[in-house]
């Protein structure tokens, strides 16, 4: 008997691929597999009544903890692309191991997804899976099928959907991020209402302080209270989203090409970043800042692509490593209009000294103010040598061009 198992969400997509999977596939069996990466509870419930109205065995596997333990990964890499924090990205490859797990555990032929051949989720399932002898299947893709074909299908066969993510909006949660897509938003003119949003309330008036603590680059306390990481996600989600911290409604560039718009929300993930990056600024030489964003953004970048195991990924984690060592410390962070903003950082690995750089002191050991006219002089003088010759070249051109001139007349 042939096995397969399906990443099961209980949506339009999914549940019309258990019968396809059977028919068009030759498949004797359909296993649902649904992980946890933070997703609401009715979620859950309604891949289960699905999942049950369709006599699938269903399993539920519990990854929050690993995925929240990348987010944090994420952070120390100040991860972000084009402007938003990795969310969907990061969780893709954590879903799709799980799933792979159950999948060789219950001696599978198979596995498959139910996405579309346009977005990103296709390629971070797949990069996960193709590592293994497992026979790789995207109905939805490898079938060419629409939306409303899929409802007509799904009619006929009197399947327990109602047309997938209940509403106007195509909606994706986890633990770092909430996106919201689809429909009139698909219109880069059009103004989103302010109900798409869940996790973040309208900015207010008010304003609000908290502290938060790391320990070599990774979040571990708020405002002294120590929390393991989704515990800490989930506390900020609610505290920064109450002050309408972590918004972004953005034109993003897909892996295919295609550019998409897409809306996200990102309370805890706004408010870890800005607090990580401001003790960087603190505690990192400046060498060290310029060089860490080069390698943050190709971090970001395979983050993105759902490849965060790849050998690059370990090696530019190294110079991370490195860098983090010293990022120690407290940065206060002021909830305000909507922001989520530093307003002050402490830490014993400081580069800094107030004595040095503040404008009220006149000499600190053997600096003086006085030693900097030596910098100054020096400071732009190939920038003179090179202007003067070109100042030169060009004169002479000048002259040359009006004797020219003048020998035609």
């Amino acid at each position: 008997m042939t096995r397969v198992a399906l990443a099961f969400s209980g949506g339009l997509d999914t549940t019309v691929c258990v019968p396809l999977l059977e028919e068009e596939y030759g498949y004797d069996e359909v296993i649902g597999v649904t992980v946890d990466v933070g997703q609401p509870a009715s979620e859950f419930d309604e891949a289960e009544e699905t999942a049950e109205a369709l006599d699938l065995d269903h399993y539920v596997v519990d990854a929050k903890a690993e995925f929240a333990d990348l987010c944090f990964d994420s952070v120390r890499a100040n991860a972000t692309y084009q402007g938003y924090p990795l969310g969907t990205a990061l969780a893709r490859p954590v879903i799709a191991e799980a799933i792979l797990q159950v999948a060789e555990e219950q001696d599978c032929d198979g596995i498959a997804h139910g996405c579309t051949g346009k977005g990103n989720d296709q390629l971070r399932f797949e990069a996960v899976w193709r590592d293994s002898d497992l026979e790789v299947i995207a109905p939805v893709r490898e079938l060419g099928l629409t939306r409303e074909w899929e409802q007509e299908y799904a009619d006929d066969k009197d399947l327990p959907v109602e047309g997938g993510s209940g509403g106007d909006w195509s909606i994706d949660t986890n633990l770092w991020s909430r996106s919201v897509e689809g429909d009139e938003l698909e219109d880069p003119s059009y103004v989103p209402p302010t109900d798409i949003y869940d996790w973040t309330d309208e900015p207010s008036g008010e304003s609000e302080e908290i502290e938060i603590t790391f320990e070599k680059g990774y979040p571990v306390a708020v405002d002294g209270e120590e929390y393991d990481s989704v515990s800490l996600i989930e506390h900020l989600n609610e505290l920064a989203g109450s002050h309408g911290v972590g918004r972004t409604d953005s034109m993003e560039d897909r892996m295919l090409g295609l550019k998409v718009r897409e809306n996200y929300e990102h309370p805890a993930a706004t408010t870890l970043l800005n607090a990580h990056e401001a003790l960087e600024g603190l505690v990192l030489t400046q060498e060290e800042r310029e060089f860490k964003q080069l390698i943050d953004q190709r971090w970001s970048k395979k983050g993105y692509e759902g490849l965060v195991d790849a050998p690059l990924v370990g090696a530019l984690e190294g110079f991370i490593a490195q860098t983090q060592q010293r990022v120690t410390g407290t940065v206060t962070v002021r909830f305000e209009g909507g922001t989520a903003r530093p307003v002050a950082r402490d830490s014993e690995f400081a580069a800094y000294s107030a004595e040095h750089a503040s404008f009220d002191t006149e000499t600190v050991g053997k600096i003086t103010q006085e030693d900097a006219t030596g910098v100054a002089k020096y400071h732009g003088f190939q920038r003179r040598l090179a202007n003067a010759v070109t100042d030169d070249a060009d004169a002479d051109t000048e002259t040359v061009e009006l004797a020219t001139d003048g020998g035609e007349e």
